[in-house]
């Protein structure tokens, strides 16, 4: 075939050759005037300079962002332990993070497994290569231990995956760093490679079969020889480009080679050479005296491939880094959305719930950008999310934070839960916004009580419903356990101070061990408090180690009850340390629901493990004889307490019945705390979502107690900004508070609220409009959702959206996500995105620098339409004892009834200018928060006459739960 090279011709002069087809031919000889040298050495020179820039323009990018390099080695060859150093010096030039893994000769299998897959989770690690041949005394498959490399930081490019993926010609993945290196080198000549042909000697699964087929992709006709292939010599002479990878040293002569070809010389042997100092030297597989004469391009060995390889592993490694910036960076997730097939009649709950297959959580997980490491699977439906998550992405823009509140509510609940994930599923199946909707957990006690679950209802939910509203991932057990831990301590505490000398209790709080006493890190804390620099438990005073010991806690003080997770009122009050072995140190006290625990809140509004720990420590249990506040720290109880929550304090992963992601974690009661979700939940959230994305949360009850709260006490400490808030209202709702007749779960709806009744809407609109006014107060643009019932009707709509149109709403929208799922909520969802696009003129409704009366007052008459707060006598002094503690500048959680504006559950719609009664005030001083109680407040609930026990029962056939919901 004709050349494409230029030669110079001798044409006197000619040689036989042997064709494929058997025959001899005489062809003209050729003189060359030496092969043109291709320098590795150069070439990859090149390419780490711009491998550096690259890398400079990366941490421009993110700061302090670098691409990390593993190099795991096992044993120490001293033939690799030379590679090592070369790909290191070169990682360094370029400024790559590489570090050498050297393990010993002793390690098995799996403990190299286990390496290799610590590698895989760790973000910092961008690539990973294990250098072969493995020096171990036991026997490792080394191909197991190249596969076990995950296939995104495979730099080597030796995984099944990457090298499925170029025989494929899909050169997306990470391609073999010599072949590759090889191709580079060929390019560099300014030979073309499409058309040419091209023959590989060697078939090696590191070199030839993969140079093979980078030069098939790259459009040359490609032949692949080995030690079996007939007429050799006659086929490497037919190519235009020849690749040598053999292994035997100068095999291929002169005569073997095309005129004017480009030869790439994978080879590398040592020869003996007595006339180097060594007494050997390095020579390729091409004898590189004769091709230098015969070639037109030639690689030398040392200096042509081995530096190309060590350079491509380092573009591979910078590439691999890229990619993960560019995940970093991206900012649509590739969701997979699930399709909801809506029934009429709507069917129950839980029919549509089991109707709808979930995801595998994992998949979720790495659609919204989680890494593996990031995620601990709970089964294939719940997962929790590490908070490492929120260290890897603290340098990225947070999305839109939405609230979804209620007007005041009739006990059958106006559907804020409902709506929140309606409004998640339009967002993110339908508008293919990156959203999140951040739920608390609920508690078992409204399960197996009348109120049932809260995981929204109808097509708008979250699933799977029953494990959503059991136990989950056991984050209220957590809770239980932790708060009846305090409470044992305590007890214990006050019995063995009653009951010892001072001496005698202060030798078993720190007894000798081995003959040495030594105080705790907490003992150390207390001593500190106390003033005493000591360290040494045997150099303390008398006077000194009966402060230490005796914390004389007040018995009347007592503010830490226990809790269990289900309602159990005969728990109300109890007495404790009745057996004969307490010593008749007894006292009245009583048992709250779990979510009642200052611990959930403090789970709710914790930062970082760090915070969580201070706030444990910092929860007043009672106040001494003296009036001096007693601590979790001064019980020595800090450390277990954050022992048994640290898996509590990672959120818990599931998802909308339309396959968008749903963060559930904490649920502190919405009375006595502040009734919203985890602030780390919203913060991963918000991180996750992106820029343009959205974080959707609900505030318990109506926004004059949750949304209040979720403002001046959750966003206070988080220091978030909500951009709008969603209020949740209905017709029902609405006519209730103009007059309408009483409304009792179970029992039927009075006629006014099965057919048209304006003038009743008419009379009920000022409770809704309270609640505009209370989300303007907090300059938040304020969108009224409307959750539509079979029994309303247009003009009952229209009446309600003009009036709150004309109360200042952004917008107001009626919405159908019950019977339609995330469909029935797109015109909620546009408002959403309009109003937050509004720009945030978010402000707290108060300084805390405010007095704790002067604040009470704030809340009472901007949000309730109160004209004063009246405190009790025990409420005064309480007020003053907690402020002379140093407690008067936090926040105040307002804890009253949920069905009124007023501390009368009886009262309905917006009445002004009353009095609010404050019965009572305490501290959760590990929350951060003063409570003042308007009225008795029970944090026990009782089961009804008919709970729900009655329905729920297990099919033991199919295992699934009945009667649930």
């Amino acid at each position: 075939m004709a050349s494409k090279f230029a030669y110079q011709l001798e044409p006197e002069k000619f040689i036989l050759s042997h064709g494929l087809n058997g025959e001899w031919t005489a062809e003209p000889a050729i003189k060359m005037s030496g092969a043109k040298i291709i320098s590795g050495t150069a070439v990859a020179k090149s390419i780490r300079e711009e491998l550096r820039n690259e890398v400079t323009a990366m941490s421009k990018q993110l700061a302090d962002f670098v691409p990390g390099l593993r190099i795991v080695q096992v044993g120490g060859r001293e033939d690799s332990n030379v590679y090592i150093r070369m790909k290191i010096k070169a990682a360094t030039e370029i400024g790559i993070d590489a570090a050498h893994v050297q393990l010993p000769r002793s390690i098995t299998e799996v403990e190299l497994l286990d390496k290799i897959n610590d590698l895989n989770e760790d973000p910092r690690v961008h690539g990973i290569i294990v250098q072969m041949p493995l020096d171990c005394d036991t026997p490792i498959d080394s191909h197991r231990i190249t596969d076990a490399v995950s296939p995104e930081k495979d730099v080597d490019g030796l995984h099944t995956v990457n090298e499925g993926r170029l025989a494929i010609g899909d050169l997306g993945g990470f391609l073999p760093c010599t072949p590759w290196g090889c191709l580079e080198l060929i390019r560099r000549s300014g030979v073309e490679i499409a058309g040419a042909r091209a023959v590989v000697l060697g078939r090696s699964k590191i070199v030839g079969t993969p140079a093979a087929e980078l030069l098939k992709w790259a459009n040359a006709t490609v032949t692949v020889c080995h030690s079996k292939t007939r007429n050799l010599e006659e086929i490497t002479r037919s190519a235009d480009i020849l690749v040598v990878g053999i292994g035997v040293a100068e095999m291929v002569k002169g005569s073997w080679i095309k005129p004017g070809a480009v030869v790439i010389d994978c080879g590398i042997n040592v020869k003996p050479d007595a006339s180097k100092a060594s007494g050997s030297k390095l020579v390729g597989d091409v004898d590189y005296a004769e091709a230098l004469q015969v070639a037109g391009h030639l690689t030398p060995v040392p200096g042509g491939v081995g530096p190309m390889t060590v350079a491509m592993l380092m573009k591979n490694t910078v590439r691999s880094a890229a990619r993960f910036l560019e995940r970093l960076a991206k900012s649509q997730w590739a969701l997979q959305t699930l399709p909801l097939k809506p029934q009429r009649p709507v069917p129950s709950d839980i029919v549509i719930a089991r109707a709808q297959k979930p995801k595998d959580i994992a998949v979720l997980a790495k659609e919204i950008g989680l890494e593996a490491r990031e995620v601990s699977l709970y089964g294939n439906k719940k997962a929790k999310i590490s908070l490492s998550v929120l260290e890897r992405l603290k340098d990225k823009e947070v999305g839109h934070y939405v609230v979804v509140a209620g007007m005041t509510p009739t006990p059958l609940g106006e559907g804020k839960t409902t709506t929140l994930m309606g409004l998640v599923q339009a967002l993110g199946a339908h508008k293919l916004r990156n959203t999140m909707a951040a739920l608390r957990q609920p508690s078992q006690g409204p399960t197996f009580g009348i109120k049932g679950g809260a995981a929204g209802g109808g097509y708008a939910q979250v699933i799977p419903m029953e494990e959503f509203n059991l136990h989950l991932t056991g984050d209220i057990h957590a809770v239980s356990a932790a708060n009846n831990l305090l409470a044992a301590q305590l007890d214990t505490r006050i019995f063995h101070e009653n009951t010892q000398k001072d001496k005698a209790l202060y030798d078993r709080l720190v007894p000798a061990i081995k003959g040495q006493r030594k105080f705790s890190p907490i003992q150390l804390r207390r001593l500190q408090k106390l003033g005493i620099t000591k360290t040494d438990p045997d150099t303390l005073t008398a006077d000194e180690y009966g402060p230490f010991a005796r914390l004389d806690i007040d018995p009347d003080t007592i503010m830490w009850e226990r809790v269990v997770d289900i309602n159990d009122r005969y728990l109300r009050t109890i007495t404790v340390g009745q057996s004969p072995t307490e010593k008749g140190i007894s006292r009245e006290t009583r048992f709250s629901i779990s979510v009642a625990s200052e611990i959930m809140a403090v789970l709710a509004l914790s930062r970082s493990l760090e915070d969580m720990k201070q706030r444990l420590a910092d929860m007043v249990v009672a106040f001494d004889k003296r009036g001096k506040p007693v601590t979790a720290d001064d019980l020595g109880v800090t450390g277990a307490l954050a022992v048994l929550l640290k898996d509590a304090l990672e959120p818990n992963l599931m998802q909308s019945l339309e396959g968008t992601p749903v963060l559930v974690h904490a649920g502190p009661f919405a009375n006595i705390a502040h009734g919203c979700n985890s602030i780390i939940a919203d913060e991963v959230g918000l991180k996750l979502v992106g820029k343009n994305g959205f974080v959707c949360t609900e505030a318990g009850f109506g926004s004059d107690i949750g949304m209040e709260k979720f403002c001046n006490i959750k966003c206070r400490t988080s220091g978030r900004k909500p951009n709008a808030m969603v209020l949740v209202a209905t017709v029902r709702a609405i006519k209730m508070h103009g007059g309408g007749a009483p409304v009792t779960p179970g029992a039927p709806l009075n006629k006014q609220y099965t057919e048209e009744n304006l003038e009743l809407v008419q009379k009920g609109l000022p409770n809704l409009l309270q609640h505009i006014e209370n989300g303007k107060a907090f300059g938040m643009p304020v969108v009224v959702s409307l959750n539509a019932h079979s029994a309303d009707t247009p003009a009952e709509h229209e009446l309600v959206k003009k009036a709150a149109l004309e109360a200042g709403a952004f917008a107001a929208v009626v919405s159908t996500h019950w019977a339609d799922g995330g469909a029935g909520a797109v015109q909620l969802a546009d408002a959403v995105i309009k109003a937050c696009e509004q720009g945030n003129q978010f402000r707290l409704l108060y300084d805390l620098e405010l007095p704790l009366v002067d604040k009470m007052n704030k809340i009472a008459t901007t949000m309730y339409g109160a004209g004063k707060v009246v405190l009790s006598p025990a409420a005064e002094e309480k007020v003053k004892r907690l402020t002379d503690a140093g407690f008067g500048n936090l926040p105040i959680c307002m804890s009253k009834v949920s069905g009124s504006f007023t501390g009368d559950a009886k009262i309905k719609g917006a009445p002004k200018g009353f009095t609010l009664d404050v019965e009572d005030v305490y501290v959760s001083a590990g929350a951060g928060f003063v409570v003042a109680m308007c009225g008795e407040v029970t944090k026990m609930p009782g089961l009804p006459t008919r709970p729900a026990i009655y329905d729920i029962d297990l099919n033991t056939e199919t295992g699934e739960i009945e009667g649930l919901f």
